[in-house]
C-alpha cells in the first residue's frame, strides 16, 4: 500500500485532482467529507460542537449551519483551534479504519486540506501539493463558488502559506493550468504513484 498526502489552498483544484486520481484508481479518503460525517445530526461530535459554540450554530433543522459557523471560526484562530481540537481527531479515527480496509497494493490517497498546517506530512509515504497562485485562488472562490472576495481572502489566509505547503511537498501539481494540461499532469503523477506502489509491496 502507498499512503498518499494530497493537500492544496481553498481554490487551488485539490478536488478536481482527486477526483482524477481517483478515475485512475486510487482509493480516495476525503478527510473534508469525514469532517462533514462526524458532525451530522446525533452525532457526539455535533453535541461537542454545540457545547463549545451554542445552539446558534445549529440549523433549523438540527443540522450544522456551516456556513455560521465558518463565519465565527474563520475570523478567530483561537475559535478555530477549539473546533480543529473537536473535528480533528474524529477525522483521523475514521480515516484509519478506512485505510484498514484497503487491499495490499492499494494506492490510498488522503485528501487533507490542513495538512501542512497541522505538521502531518510524517503520516504518509508521498505528499501532493496541488498549487495555484493566490490571484487564481481568488478568482475560483469568487467566480466559481460564489464567496466574496473578504470572507475568500479570510479563509486563505487562515490557511498555511503558500510557502509553507510547498516546503512538504514530495510532488507538486502546478494548477494555474486549463483542465486539459491538468489532466495531463495527474496522469504523470499517477504513473509514478504506481511504480512506488509496486516497489512498496515487493
Amino acid at each position: 500500500m502507498l499512503k498518499v498526502g494530497l493537500t492544496g489552498g481553498i481554490g487551488a483544484g485539490k478536488s478536481e485532482v482527486s477526483k482524477l486520481l481517483v478515475e485512475h484508481g486510487a482509493l480516495l479518503i476525503d478527510a473534508d467529507r469525514i469532517a462533514r460525517e462526524v458532525v451530522e445530526p446525533g452525532t457526539p461530535g455535533l453535541a461537542a460542537v454545540v457545547e463549545a459554540f451554542g445552539g446558534g450554530v445549529l440549523a433549523a433543522d438540527g443540522s450544522l449551519d456551516r456556513p455560521r459557523l465558518g463565519s465565527i471560526v474563520f475570523a478567530d484562530p483561537d475559535k478555530l483551534a477549539v473546533l480543529n481540537a473537536i473535528v480533528h481527531p474524529l477525522v483521523g479515527t475514521r480515516s484509519a479504519e478506512l485505510e484498514a480496509a484497503a487491499g495490499p497494493d492499494s494506492v490510498v490517497v488522503h485528501d487533507v486540506p490542513l495538512l501542512a498546517e497541522n505538521a502531518l506530512a510524517p503520516l504518509y509515504d508521498l505528499v501532493i501539493v496541488v498549487d495555484a497562485s493566490a490571484g487564481t485562488q481568488l478568482d475560483r472562490l469568487t467566480r466559481l463558488r460564489g464567496m466574496s472576495e473578504e470572507d475568500a481572502r479570510a479563509r486563505m489566509a487562515a490557511q498555511a502559506t503558500r510557502e509553507k505547503r510547498l516546503a512538504v511537498a514530495d510532488v507538486v501539481i502546478d494548477n494555474d493550468v486549463p483542465l486539459d494540461r491538468l489532466r495531463e499532469r495527474v496522469d504523470a503523477v499517477w504513473d509514478d504513484l504506481v511504480r512506488r506502489s509496486r516497489t512498496a509491496s515487493r
